[in-house]
């Protein structure tokens, strides 16, 4: 007996082994059936063809919670680490500065990072650019001529403009605007526009709603995102017939550009599909998703190419505004002080 106790030995252990290797299987099975919840503040569109295309690449399932940007980063502050998001993506950087200095961010791969040019992304890499919308100002062309625009946003506090213009306060949109602002020229300059706005411009609720207004002769012109005026018009373009878009360029705080964010939560219980999903979306799939779709957003991956109707990121001329300086806090307390929140 005592001759085969080594052999019995090296059974038993095999066989545990094997229970082991068949216990783990499952589970490894299931996480990966289990896939990723993305809280997602992006255009539901755009996201759910991002989802299906890595899904059908992967095989690994995207479940997508919608809100805004402000509602989805203030609860995922709530949630802090027991948040069942694994990723969650913007519209507008000042939702994800939010949840960045809450500390909830994994640090993103070098290969992730490096797909997106240094400029559409924070520098310390816990965050990056996934796409980006340009600030205009859409303006009724049957009664203002490009020598009667506006050569600065802030030409649009001048008491000749009360009563022309029109925006959405409210929203997280117009708010990343005023934040760049912010960042570019300072709380007293920015307090001061603000204040102007205040008295100068009139208000609605969406900037879809704000270019409508535009174009139905209500106020002559509306700041707003791009993609507005160019979703409308791959449509049927009765929202935009009479609109046209004024790009300010020339570094002015009217050139905006403002990045579209994707974060891993540190939280998450799947590192390396959350971060595979970033990896993809930031990459060739998809940016091309970005090209080719109907969101009319601009693709930042690295020697991507935008849709062809849009006016090149190159040629906006934009101002250089570092990402995570972007602050939704001190954003609101200004906007409320000057009465529009």
């Amino acid at each position: 007996m005592r001759a085969f106790l080594p052999h019995r030995r090296a059974v038993l252990a095999s066989a545990a082994a094997l229970a082991a290797t068949l216990l783990t299987a499952p589970l490894a099975a299931q996480a990966k059936d289990a896939g990723i919840t993305v809280y997602n503040a992006q255009h539901e569109d755009l996201t759910q063809a991002w989802a299906d295309a890595f899904t059908k690449e992967t095989g690994i399932k995207v479940t997508l919670r919608n809100g805004s940007d402000t509602e989805l980063g203030n609860q995922l502050v709530q949630e802090g680490a027991n948040s069942p998001a694994d990723v969650f993506l913007t519209e507008n950087s000042p939702a994800m500065v939010l949840v960045d200095n809450a500390k909830l961010f994994a640090p993103l791969p070098a290969d992730t990072l490096a797909q997106v040019p240094a400029n559409y992304r924070p520098a310390h890499g816990r965050w990056t650019g996934i796409a980006a919308r340009s600030t205009v100002f859409a303006y009724d062309k049957t009664k203002l001529t490009e020598d009667k625009l506006p050569k600065s946003l802030l030409d649009l506090a001048n008491p000749a403009w009360k009563g022309r213009w029109a925006a959405s306060p409210s929203g997280a949109d117009f708010q990343a605007i005023v934040s760049a602002l912010l960042s570019l020229k300072g709380e007293a300059a920015t307090a001061d526009w603000l204040k102007a706005m205040k008295a100068n411009a009139k208000f609605y609720k969406g900037n879809s709603t704000a270019m409508k207004a535009v174009n139905a002769g209500q106020v002559e012109g509306a700041v707003i995102y791009h993609y507005y005026w160019f979703g409308d018009q791959a449509k049927t373009g009765e929202n935009s017939k009479n609109v046209a878009l004024h790009y300010f360029r020339n570094q002015d705080p009217g050139a905006f550009v403002s990045v579209s964010g994707g974060g891993v939560l540190a939280s998450s219980k799947h590192q390396a599909e959350a971060q595979a999903f970033v990896k993809w979306i930031t990459g060739k799939g998809g940016q091309e998703i970005l090209k080719t779709g109907t969101s009319y957003e601009y693709a930042v991956g690295e020697g991507d190419q935008s849709n062809p109707k849009l006016v090149p990121l190159a040629d906006l001329q934009a101002p250089k505004v570092e990402p995570a300086d972007l602050n939704s806090r001190k954003v609101t307390e200004l906007m409320m002080a000057a009465g529009l929140l």
